[in-house]
């Protein structure tokens, strides 16, 4: 217990914390908006209407501003791993080399090939070939989210190897690959990145709304977007609650954390089934020192039964029992962000099918759309608590069960840990900054609405060509003379 107490520990834990939050602001955001410019382009091609094709081609802008800001920190993330966590890369590498590998090849091969179809074949390529680039960059980075799950989901339910002579050797494949938390994990974080780039979308909308600047054409875009997050939203809650039954199941102890669970019996011998809504956790003490509960609650959460039994902190010895308090408040704060979000889709919808959702409408009473500008950060922070809920509750364990922590890490000093993390914190920030500072003057000018839409004419002299595309799969537009 001492040795996972130490000041080196405690500095690797808080630096590739700081790594992984920094670099899950990018990749999410990344991935889902990859899908929405798709559709935005195969909605222009469809119905030859220009004003997909510029918003296609200004939030195209901000896609790639946030895909740069990713890289850089998931190269720092790559190095973080052998810097910080030597014993661990090693020990899983007949796991992760190949895991991690396939990643790679996603995205630095597959992915980047069709970024730069997509980002410089405008006007070089076919529309239909364009559109088929968009597809690939979506797909791939899907792909590539998939990969990263798979490996973060064995770490939380490690199947399908075998522990021996100090290094994780897969047994079967299929088994650690398809583990019990990928299998609901992964399409949770995935509907994730598409609600956050739903709302992002919606609340650029906003304030172009909000502004009266392309009022109508971002009330265009803002229709079909709360449109599909009415599906989204209560989807993801729906998934999060499997999510939350599958930790329960193979991942006690964070369940216990996240609830506050830290009876599993009543004093009568009766099983504990009441929900903390706020407490004030003391682990020391094993209690919560104040709650305010809501009987039944929780096991019908998890075992969906009024009386079903939910195993709590006491069925555990103290060393194996994660910090409560970072994932308990987590935890609560992404729920009550799902929630949030929830709500302003429907309110979102009930406008629309009152005939309000209009520029003109919306700027008479604005509570709606600033409201919608800040649900536009809410899903980042629900990203950031949903991922500390998930790492800090399997701890005290890098490897659940199977190798903790303190054995995972590098075995450096005070001084080099502190080296590293001080570097990373500057040049994280640094990425955000320059990020952020690009993200601010794109959308401050806004979209382009006076060049020609490119590929507009098969007949015209230059490639850019002029007027509205037609709507159709069209052939490349190279430089063709009548």
């Amino acid at each position: 217990m001492i040795i996972e107490d130490t000041l080196p520990v405690l500095l690797s834990r808080l630096d590739f914390a700081f790594i992984t939050s920094m670099h899950i602001l990018w990749t999410p955001v990344t991935i889902g908006m990859s899908w929405l410019l798709f559709f935005l382009e195969v909605a222009w091609l469809k119905t030859g209407n220009e004003h997909w094709y510029r918003l296609q081609r200004f939030f195209e802008k901000l896609f790639i501003v946030n895909f740069g800001a990713g890289v850089a920190t998931g190269v720092t993330m790559e190095m973080a791993f052998g810097i910080l966590y030597g014993p661990f890369s090693q020990a899983v590498g007949p796991f992760f080399g190949n895991i991690l590998g396939f990643e790679t090849i996603t995205a630095f091969m597959y992915e980047a090939g069709f970024i730069g179809l997509m980002i410089f074949g405008w006007g070089k390529i076919g529309k239909g070939m364009h559109a088929f680039a968009t597809f690939n960059v979506a797909l791939s980075s899907s792909l590539s989210a998939m990969w990263i799950l798979v490996a973060n989901g064995w770490m939380q339910s490690p199947t399908g190897i075998q522990l021996k002579d100090g290094l994780f050797q897969v047994t079967n494949w299929w088994q650690a690959i398809f583990n019990p938390n990928f299998n609901i994990g992964f399409p949770h974080m995935w509907v994730a990145t598409v609600e956050l780039a739903l709302f992002f979308f919606a609340a650029v909308s906003a304030w172009f709304i909000l502004k009266n600047r392309q009022a109508n054409l971002f009330t265009k875009l803002l229709k079909p977007t709360l449109l599909a997050l009415i599906i989204i939203t209560p989807l993801q809650i729906f998934i999060g609650d499997e999510l939350g039954r599958e930790v329960a199941h193979d991942q006690p102890t964070s369940l216990a954390a996240m609830e506050g669970h830290f009876h599993t019996y009543l004093p009568d011998g009766k099983p504990n089934t009441s929900w903390n809504l706020i407490a004030i956790p003391d682990v020391s003490a094993g209690k919560n020192l104040f709650s305010i509960q809501i009987p039944h609650v929780l096991s019908l959460l998890e075992t969906h039964t009024w009386d079903g039994v939910v195993t709590g902190m006491d069925h555990f010895a103290p060393n194996d029992r994660p910090n409560v308090w970072v994932p308990f408040y987590a935890f609560r704060v992404m729920v009550a962000i799902g929630f949030f979000l929830f709500f302003m889709a429907l309110w979102g919808n009930w406008l629309r099918l009152r005939g309000k959702l209009t520029a003109e409408h919306l700027r008479k009473n604005p509570l709606f759309l600033r409201l919608l500008v800040f649900s536009g950060f809410l899903p980042y922070l629900a990203v950031w608590t949903g991922w500390w809920t998930r790492e800090i509750g399997r701890q005290p364990w890098v490897v659940y069960n199977l190798m903790r922590t303190w054995q995972g890490v590098s075995h450096m000093g005070v001084t080099a840990e502190s080296f590293w993390l001080i570097g990373y914190i500057i040049f994280e920030l640094m990425v955000w900054g320059g990020a952020w500072y690009f993200f601010t003057r794109v959308i401050q000018k806004g979209p382009d609405m006076t060049s020609p839409v490119i590929g507009a004419s098969d007949h015209d002299a230059h490639p850019s060509g002029g007027g509205i595309a037609k709507p159709t799969f069209a052939k490349p537009t190279m430089n063709k003379l009548n």
